[in-house]
């Protein structure tokens, strides 16, 4: 293929050639081109509009997420599915290599956008990566969201002078064939975690190449005693680290961002013995969650996905986005975001948004809680007026390939040599499930947050909580008592008691699974649970 551009001598000789990875025909690829460029080729290959502020407006797939795949080897167990909640199946090694050639055979007579970059957990673990693409913004995607390789720093890797640890290619346009492949209609994330190569077939989203990415780095970098995360860090007011975890939508930006003029980093996050490390230092955030002016209206540079625009004004319409799914915000790293450790964390908040209405906006948790509920992931999931329970250990257990006890021990070992003070945060309902009861207000978990944070918590009065065993604050200055007691903002107390056992009892069956590896770990923080599921 005809190459253009410049290669970093960082990622090894090869990156020059594509014949390792097999791509070689009659197409072209466009190396590190810088953010100009790539806007210009976006519009003007009709992948992207500009919005009156110089940002990138495009449009993906509002369908069913595309399926996770991992290679099976030959003479491992192919029944069933591997990842924590079943998210993500086993795709036979003969299916892949059939899927990787078409793919590449498919890729090789068109046009790509190749970016390098890193993902810094520290000395020793920092991982090279390549994103190659059809699509010119998902080359700028890439270079919003992740470092520049770093040419004097230590990969710390065996075979970082042959090349990237991981290499993703995406094309959309790419329609792979339910029988030959063995995938869904919906697209598909493929990924060869021994041979480092993520392909991304039939899908344009964005989530799908930061799902590729998480999914490599989590079990990467879990076998070398690094905890990945998805989740926000930001500074308290007295420059402590604050590290917000929890699934999607349950509010890490929109908290985190509250605590300081912008988060330091939101997305792929690595917390090992030398503190966290921001491994996406670019923002990447759902439209609800973007607080403050610069952000509202992102500039040159950025990218909007799946959000409208004035066709007239160019102005977009973040009111109408912020009920979107899909909708993202996309933007490049900007003076608070850094890589490097930002040090040990001093609060550690694990955010659900409970739509069942039973858990209170905030409670304190022992290390053994705060174990179970990172192994829970509890975030209720239904719509309307028909909530169900869902858990996502780790609070991705889609994108955990079969590394969660890993994941547990390593949280269990992290919470013990770095003592945060641990939160549970209810941004869901109060006073009845989701139709019949109220969101928290956002306010209200903004008042909870800071006072964890600035101590004013801690100085106050607490109760037990009788179904769940953690610490409840009885009162705060501004915070309506009876958000603090769900019981008291239910119509009934009794219906709550109900809906409470059953929730508990939902947490124990879920959390049967981890009983032989972390019963024994979490034993304190059962009793309360087992109380309430009788």
């Amino acid at each position: 293929m005809s190459q253009t551009g410049t290669q970093s001598e960082h990622h090894g000789p090869e990156m020059a050639g594509l014949s390792a990875l097999g791509l070689s025909a009659t197409g072209r690829v466009f190396w590190n081109l810088g953010t100009a460029a790539l806007c210009e080729r976006a519009v003007a290959r009709g992948e992207a509009r500009l919005t009156d502020t110089g940002a990138l407006v495009v449009t993906t797939a509002q369908g069913a997420a595309p399926g996770r795949y991992l290679v099976r080897e030959a003479g491992e167990d192919g029944a069933g599915q591997t990842g924590a909640g079943g998210d993500i199946a086993l795709l036979p090694r003969q299916t892949f290599e059939t899927l990787k050639a078409d793919l590449l055979a498919h890729a090789g007579s068109r046009t790509l956008f190749g970016q390098e970059a890193q993902a810094d957990a520290g000395p020793g673990r920092r991982v090279a990566l390549r994103v190659l693409s059809e699509q010119a913004w998902h080359a700028l995607l890439a270079r919003n969201l992740l470092p520049a390789p770093d040419a004097a720093a230590d990969t710390g890797a065996a075979g970082a002078d042959n090349g990237p640890h991981l290499t993703i290619l995406c094309a959309p346009s790419f329609r792979p064939d339910a029988e030959r492949h063995g995938l869904g209609p919906a697209g598909a994330i493929a990924i060869d975690l021994d041979n480092g190569l993520a392909l991304v077939a039939g899908t344009a989203r964005s989530e799908a190449i930061r799902e590729a990415l998480f999914i490599f780095l989590a079990d990467r970098l879990a076998g070398r005693g690094v905890l990945a995360l998805r989740g926000a860090v930001t500074h308290g007011p007295a420059g402590d680290v604050a590290l917000f975890l929890g699934t999607s939508g349950a509010g890490k930006t929109a908290l985190a961002g509250y605590c300081a003029q912008a988060p330091v980093g939101d997305g792929a996050l690595a917390w090992q013995s030398e503190g966290v490390f921001v491994l996406e230092t670019g923002a990447y955030a759902r439209p609800a969650d973007r607080l403050h002016p610069p952000e509202a209206a992102p500039g040159f540079g950025a990218v909007l996905e799946n959000i409208a625009v004035d066709p007239d004004t160019r102005v977009p319409d973040f009111a109408d986005a912020a009920s979107a799914a899909l909708a993202r915000a996309i933007a490049p790293a900007g003076p608070d975001r850094r890589g490097g450790s930002l040090g040990a964390p001093t609060h550690l908040f694990m955010l659900v948004q409970d739509r069942l209405g039973v858990l209170p906006p905030i409670a304190r948790l022992s290390p053994e809680q705060a174990l179970y509920h990172f192994l829970s992931g509890y975030g209720a999931g239904g719509t309307g007026e028909t909530p169900e329970a869902a858990f996502a250990p780790g609070f991705a257990a889609a994108e955990l390939p079969g590394t969660t006890d890993i994941q547990g021990r390593l949280l269990r070992d992290l919470l013990a040599a770095h003592a945060p003070t641990c939160w549970l945060v209810n941004t869901g309902w109060v006073g009845g499930q989701a139709g019949s009861g109220r969101r928290v207000p956002l306010e209200t978990s903004r008042r909870l947050v800071d006072a964890a944070l600035a101590g004013e918590l801690a100085a106050g009065e607490w109760r037990t909580d009788a179904h769940f065993g953690f610490a409840v604050p009885t009162a705060l200055e501004d915070v309506d008592p009876r958000l603090l007691d769900p019981a008291r903002a239910w119509p009934s107390q009794i219906e709550h008691g109900v809906a409470a056992r059953r929730l508990a009892g939902l947490f124990g069956a879920h959390f049967a699974r981890f009983e032989t590896a972390f019963g024994e770990g979490v034993r304190g923080a059962q009793p309360g649970m087992a109380m309430a599921a009788e």
